[in-house]
């Protein structure tokens, strides 16, 4: 009984002692004023890299792989010779092609000599047309026979020529797939490729509304943008290209289209930054900043029903704004509706704060600093 006597007082000294404690102070919050500032709006997308050119190297006629002289894996220049196939048949096919053709120009000589002597007979009794018409038709077709040996001389020595496999682009060459002493046809299939280096295309799809969208930014002119890489170790590529290309029609069960630019690709030290097939982030960049409302990404909220940031009224009570973002970086969010300039949004404590809750609003402790013109940040995905 005593147990439970001091048990009841001592929980009605302490309810009395909560009940006289002041009530709490309103959280303190650091706010950003919403002002207008120069944003860099960029999109960013999954892209391949591409070679502008590619070249797969086959035989052109059928002989024995002599030598092999390259180097894999190096970069050739136009006019290499990468392959040497047996010549000796072929030579001798030229040779005797161009027999042919002086057989038949000797007999043409001869024919030429027999019409100019009939022909002089005519003006004699003893000419006879009918010699003289023998003569001419002979002469013809002899003409005619050495056009047919001279075609079949020219085609003997393209066969030669082609004995000689030469790289028809500059570019970096890949692996053989044939070895020396191996026969090798036009049936045989590609020997080897070769794909071009500088500059070099970056391919990638994008959702048709949002190429609307860039249409409208960049007034139509592909010039207005600018397409930057984030390489594989996500890295940004220091060099910059421009749009070039967008397909004339939409992917149908994706509803996209694609889009490609051209990025040079210059030799740095023993090798060059992008390759054929390369899988990289293509970032799409306004040339030139323009002017938005921006907030602190910090002071930006989610929830079912969409973003949503907390604004300190005139009475210091926390309101909660439903906006819509436009472009959004690491550090910045530009707010295309839902918001004023001036209006100041709580980005610190903002865990503290509830909707109506009255607020100690301060500065901000460390405002972040928006990215100069020209970098490409990291946009939020459309």
């Amino acid at each position: 009984m005593a147990a439970r006597l001091i048990l009841a007082l001592v929980l009605l000294v302490g309810g009395s002692a909560l009940a006289q404690q002041p009530g709490g102070a309103p959280p303190a919050v650091g706010v950003v004023a919403a002002t207008r500032q120069p944003v860099t709006q960029s999109t960013e997308y999954i892209a391949r890299i591409q070679a502008t050119n590619r070249a797969n190297i086959v035989a052109r006629v059928a002989a024995n792989l002599d030598e092999v002289l390259f180097t894999e894996g190096t970069e050739v220049k136009k006019g290499d010779l990468l392959y040497r196939l047996e010549q000796g048949p072929f030579r001798a096919d030229v040779q005797g092609k161009e027999a042919s053709v002086a057989q038949f120009k000797a007999q043409l000589k001869n024919a030429q000599a027999v019409l100019e002597r009939t022909e002089a007979l005519l003006k004699t009794p003893a000419g006879q047309k009918a010699a003289y018409d023998a003569a001419t038709a002979a002469e013809q077709a002899l003409r005619a026979q050495i056009l047919g040996a001279e075609a079949q001389l020219q085609q003997a020595q393209i066969n030669l020529d082609y004995t000689e496999i030469k790289a028809p682009i500059d570019g970096k060459i890949g692996r053989t797939a044939v070895t020396v002493g191996n026969y090798v046809s036009p049936s045989t299939g590609t020997l080897v490729s070769i794909v071009s280096q500088d500059p070099m295309y970056v391919v990638f799809p994008v959702p048709t509304r949002t190429v609307i969208e860039l249409q409208r930014r960049s007034g139509g002119k592909a010039s207005a943008l600018v397409i930057r890489i984030r390489l594989p170790d996500g890295s940004l590529y220091d060099r910059t290209g421009r749009l070039d290309f967008v397909d004339n029609s939409v992917t149908g069960n994706t509803d996209t289209m694609i889009l490609r630019g051209a990025m040079p690709n210059p030799r740095q030290g023993a090798g060059r930054a992008l390759v054929d097939g390369q899988l990289v982030t293509a970032i799409l960049q306004d040339v030139e900043p323009t002017e938005a409302l921006a907030v602190p990404r910090a002071a930006v909220l989610a929830d079912q029903e969409g973003d949503y940031v907390f604004v300190v009224g005139t009475d210091n009570k926390a309101e909660k704004r439903r906006v819509k973002l436009g472009q959004s970086t690491p550090a910045f969010a530009s707010i295309t509706s839902g918001l004023n300039e001036g209006e100041n949004v709580i980005v610190d404590g903002i865990q503290r704060v509830r909707a109506g809750q009255p607020v100690s609003p301060g500065p901000a402790a460390a405002p972040p600093v928006q990215p100069p013109a020209g970098t490409a940040p990291a946009a939020a995905r459309p």
